[in-house]
This record gives structure tokens, C-alpha cells and sequence, in this order.
């Protein structure tokens, strides 16, 4: 009953926000909304579908809704702290609230989603030996983009403060044009980005398909 009532409470606040969001012209927002409303409702509404009645809930669930609730939300703390960065906004020339405030609803739903999947399938998946796999994984991907984001940042900086300093043509008199260190540093964690992102994407897939050890 109060999963029920849960539900409903969501479903009707997400329409009435849609509603509000289509009547300001706000397309993008209401759509990423309403993907996200279903990615985090995924579990009850496929049960809905295919069994015509929603899923059990059991502390092993609830502790999984939990867990996953938890990292959405720290992952949007993350990304509106990266968004106030003062090289955010040079990235973004003209930043559109709209399609901001969409990406935030897409990618908050999709963390959600990841992490519900990761505690109720990958997790008893995979091995003890799988497991470390895929967190060096996501810990070589933490720390690239942690790098990546660092660099741009000194390397903008530096780049500014010498041609404050020195002059509008400081770069070009010594002849490399551009502030180099950290910008090798960035194509570095970009790789290195790369190889973690596809090499948790590769481990959690196997655990998704995998029984329970």
C-alpha cells in the first residue's frame, strides 16, 4: 500500500511539473524529466507491465532504493559544485538553463538506475576477484576526470595570469602559443578516461548477465 501510494505521490507530482514545465515552453526540461521519473521508477513500472501488479519489497530492496537514492543525490551535489567552477563557464560561453537543468534530470535518473542495477545484479554477480576489477575501474575513471577537470582549470589560469602579467603576446613570443604542461596533462586524462569508462562498462555488463555467485 505505501509503495502504491509512494508511486501515485510521484507520478502525479512529475505530470503536474511536466504540465508547468510544457506551458513555459521548457520542452527539454520536461522530457528529461519525465525519462528520469522513469528510469528511477524502472523496477515497479516494468512489474506493472509484465506482471500486472508491483514488486515485492523487502529490506534488501529497500536498503538497494536506498543506496542508489543516496549516490543520485551526491552526484548531483558533484555536478552543481563542477558547474559553478569558474572554467565551467568559460566551457559554456552561453550556458542555457534549460538544457542544463535537462542534462542534470537525464543523468541524475541514469545514476540512479546504474546504481540499483549494481546492488541488485552486478554486485551479487560478480566475484570477489570481478568486484576489484571494476573498482579499480571506476577508480581510474574517478581519478582521470578529477585530473582532467584540474588541469583545464590551471591551464586556463596560467594561461590568463601570464598574459596579464607579461602581455597579450607572451605566448607567441616565446613561440608555443599556449600554455602547455597541463594541456598534455588533460589529453593524458582523457585517455586514460577512456580506458576506465569502457573498462567498468565492460565489468558491470558481465556482472548484469552473470548469476549470483
Amino acid at each position: 500500500m505505501k509503495t502504491k501510494r509512494l508511486l501515485l505521490a510521484v507520478s502525479v507530482t512529475a505530470l503536474i511539473v511536466t504540465v508547468i514545465l510544457i506551458s513555459l515552453e521548457a520542452y527539454y526540461v520536461a522530457v528529461a524529466l519525465v525519462i528520469g521519473t522513469l528510469l528511477m521508477g524502472h523496477r515497479e513500472l516494468w512489474s506493472l507491465i509484465t506482471r500486472r501488479k508491483l514488486p515485492p519489497v523487502d529490506e534488501r530492496v529497500r536498503a538497494n532504493v536506498g543506496k542508489s537514492v543516496r549516490n543520485g543525490f551526491i552526484f548531483l551535489a558533484i555536478a552543481l559544485a563542477f558547474l559553478m567552477l569558474p572554467f565551467a563557464v568559460r566551457i559554456i560561453e552561453t550556458p542555457n538553463t534549460v538544457h542544463v537543468l535537462s542534462g542534470l534530470f537525464l543523468s541524475g535518473g541514469t545514476v540512479y538506475l546504474l546504481s540499483y542495477l549494481y546492488y541488485d545484479r552486478v554486485e551479487p554477480g560478480l566475484g570477489e576477484k570481478g568486484l576489484k576489477i571494476l573498482k579499480r575501474f571506476l577508480m581510474v575513471t574517478g581519478i582521470s576526470l578529477g585530473v582532467f577537470i584540474i588541469s583545464v582549470f590551471l591551464h586556463n589560469a596560467i594561461y590568463g595570469l601570464f598574459i596579464i602579467w607579461l602581455g597579450e603576446d607572451f605566448w607567441d613570443r616565446i613561440g608555443i602559443g599556449d600554455e602547455p604542461v597541463f594541456f598534455f596533462i588533460a589529453l593524458l586524462s582523457i585517455v586514460a578516461l577512456a580506458v576506465g569508462v569502457i573498462g567498468s562498462l565492460v565489468i558491470f555488463i558481465k556482472g548484469l548477465f552473470s548469476k549470483a555467485s
